[in-house]
């Protein structure tokens, strides 16, 4: 829709809008010559010692969990009800999913040590705070017992309205919100370009390292019935605003264009004073055809998108499943070198040249029937993976290429979590 075509449509303001979100991004511009800085998230998943789901309410559950960390995470979030949904400190926040998901957000970290360090140490503190209760953490990709429907929601309100709406688009709304965990890893970017350029590699990735980082052996409670679980969720969820960024892959591809996806797209939610939040079904465009948003407003129209890479003022990579802490700092460290290294850049440029959104596609149709055996982007899967761990290696410092191995031996082993755990008939969790 063009500036003259919106105007006539009812949305006078939207000229205003574009410009709100691309400064917003624009906003996310780090100095060139930083030290390389990674966001970590890991979302874990919480049972019994039988494998039973425990959720947020009851005796020893989730919000019984959050107000013993209380003490060390001193900084509190809570509904308006008092109901409490997440603790943090400087540099930690610990938050909960729709159905009671633990998740730790930290960062950024320069140091991958350190990064180790920090998982490991919350890790075993909630184990600490679990095992008398006779629960454990798991860190997998999908619960390894329950049906999605059958897990109890958090007492939010935005998610109730989530789960009604991803409900009716498509057949796994409610998969994702509460069955589902994962890792995720966040970069910089130094301009415009550099962001753009970043932003097409990372969703160019997203089939490869979704493979590597597969660790979803279950679905509803069954054994998986093929490969990349989580890719299958994403996309039967609601594609208007998950997989690609229309037109990311294109090299005219601007902020401008990802500004009008966003105005273009339903809201579902938006912040009111009477609930805090309300359902709407228009797009953000015709919710502030009037007037200019407000940075929080862009905030959280960017937060009701979950594309397989998300651009806030960092490009957040988001295919990979939830996995145990090693294999997270592996991940990390691939990331590490992919992204913040020139030349690693090149050579990525180079390998992903001329993918666009037909091969984006096919290539997860592809892993999700052969894994390692398949075809993406006219060559073999094992080949271009071991061609972006060797990117990778070369973008390294010495210091952090020792962390990379326990990915590296997967892909050299042509297997991932998922098939070890089918193998072992054991859950690859913790």
């Amino acid at each position: 829709m063009n500036p003259s075509t919106a105007a006539a449509s009812g949305q006078p303001a939207r000229e205003s809008n574009i410009d709100a979100i691309v400064s917003y991004f624009e906003g996310g511009i780090k100095p060139a010559g930083g030290p390389g800085e990674l966001g970590i998230e890991l979302e874990h998943i919480i049972v019994h010692d039988d494998m039973s789901p425990v959720s947020y309410s009851g005796e020893r559950g989730v919000a019984w969990l959050l107000d013993q960390l209380k003490d060390e995470y001193p900084h509190l979030t809570r509904d308006v009800h008092g109901d409490l949904l997440g603790v943090s400190r400087p540099g930690e926040a610990v938050t909960i999913e729709p159905a009671a998901q633990l998740e730790l957000s930290a960062g950024p970290f320069v140091d991958l040590s350190t990064a180790r360090a920090t998982f490991d140490a919350f890790e075993q503190r909630v184990g600490e705070l679990l095992e008398p209760a006779g629960e454990r953490l798991l860190t997998l990709g999908y619960h390894p017992t329950a049906a999605a429907r059958d897990l109890e929601l958090i007492p939010k309100r935005r998610y109730q309205f989530m789960n009604l709406y991803l409900g009716e688009k498509d057949t796994c709304g409610p998969c994702m919100m509460r069955g589902s965990a994962s890792t995720q890893v966040s970069i910089d970017y130094t301009s415009t370009a550099d962001c753009l350029r970043k932003l097409r590699l990372a969703f160019a990735l997203v089939p490869v390292l979704s493979l590597m980082c597969d660790n979803s052996p279950v679905f509803e409670g069954k054994p998986r019935k093929h490969e990349l679980v989580r890719t299958e969720i994403w996309q039967h969820m609601d594609n208007d605003r998950c997989g690609l960024v229309p037109g990311v892959l294109d090299p005219p591809f601007d902020l401008r264009r990802y500004a009008e996806y966003i105005l273009d797209t339903v809201a579902i939610l938006i912040p009111c004073k009477k609930e805090q939040w309300c359902y709407s079904d228009r797009t953000f465009g015709d919710i502030y055809a009037e007037r200019t948003m407000t940075r929080a407003e862009v905030e959280h129209a960017l937060s009701m998108f979950f594309n397989d890479v998300r651009l806030k003022t960092y490009v957040e990579i988001r295919p990979a499943d939830a996995m145990p802490v090693p294999y997270v700092i592996a991940y990390a460290a691939l990331v590490r070198g992919l992204f913040y290294d020139a030349a690693s850049l090149d050579a990525l440029d180079e390998l992903f040249a001329g993918v666009d959104e037909a091969a984006y596609g096919a290539a997860k149709e592809a892993l999700m029937a052969r894994g390692y055996d398949a075809e993406v982007y006219g060559q073999p899967v094992a080949e271009l993976c071991d061609a972006v761990v060797a990117i990778a290696e070369r973008g390294l410092s010495e210091a952090d290429r020792p962390y990379l191995e326990p990915l590296a031996r997967l892909v050299a082993e042509r297997t991932t979590l998922a098939t070890l755990a089918e193998r072992s008939g054991a859950v690859a969790g913790r």
